[in-house]
């Protein structure tokens, strides 16, 4: 257990510099944009990958039994999560976390929610927590979780402040609700290439994922565990 949680302070630790401006632009002044994205990526794949090896080794206990619905669930939150990560990181998007920071233009993702790449690790971390029902899933997904629906209202406050009197204007339209402004038809649906993108990449890791590839990396199958259920 110490061992998880060395490595989740650790990844909340690395994870909280974008939300210290200060901090990473000196970061930034000093190694430049590129190498800082480089070494910000890989230590943060890094991070990740020491994060779930604790989780393995940590002794199991259970909290609640298995149902199929909860694996369901995580069928369709995990994929959807994951979408959104993708196309979130490839869109103009000046509200949130981005690879395409702009101040003018929105992706078509943005009219499904201001912090679609936030909004994706909380749809793939509340997927995998009600399925597992143990405590080492639970503080590891639900962490993930948290820390991400607080990112969620750092870079909506911060998206507020820089953007001044411009905000009202450009958010009108979008919502920090995911498919709000679509259900209510207040903007209507549409898609771009970085939706499509993420939607195929979404389908092309889940369908490898459930073809053996999770069962591989996690010593879990999802599909068998749900024909076992029923």
């Amino acid at each position: 257990m110490n061992g998880l949680l060395t490595a989740f302070i650790l990844f909340l630790a690395l994870h909280s510099v974008p939300a210290f401006p200060p901090i990473r632009s000196r970061i930034i002044l000093r190694i430049g944009r590129p190498a800082y994205f480089v070494a910000y990526s890989i230590t943060s794949t890094a991070l990740l990958a020491w994060l779930f090896y604790e989780a393995l080794q940590t002794d199991y206990v259970e909290l609640w039994g298995t149902r199929a619905w909860q694996v369901t669930t995580t069928l369709l939150f995990a994929p959807l999560g994951l979408c959104f990560v993708v196309a979130g990181l490839i869109s103009p998007n000046p509200f949130s976390v981005t690879l395409r920071q702009s101040d003018h233009t929105q992706g078509a993702i943005v009219t499904f929610t201001r912090h679609p790449v936030l909004w994706g690790f909380v749809l793939w971390a509340v997927g995998h927590i009600l399925p597992n029902g143990d405590l080492r899933s639970l503080l590891l997904f639900g962490g993930l979780a948290v820390f991400s629906l607080v990112g969620i209202f750092v870079a909506e406050r911060r998206s507020r402040e820089r953007l001044g009197s411009r905000w009202p204007i450009m958010a009108d339209g979008s919502s920090i609700i995911p498919f709000k402004v679509v259900l209510t038809g207040k903007r209507p649906l549409y898609i771009d290439a970085p939706i499509v993108t993420g939607g195929l990449v979404s389908t092309l890791v889940s369908a490898w994922l459930l073809s053996g590839g999770h069962a591989h990396l996690f010593g879990a199958d999802p599909l068998a565990s749900l024909a076992a259920l029923r």
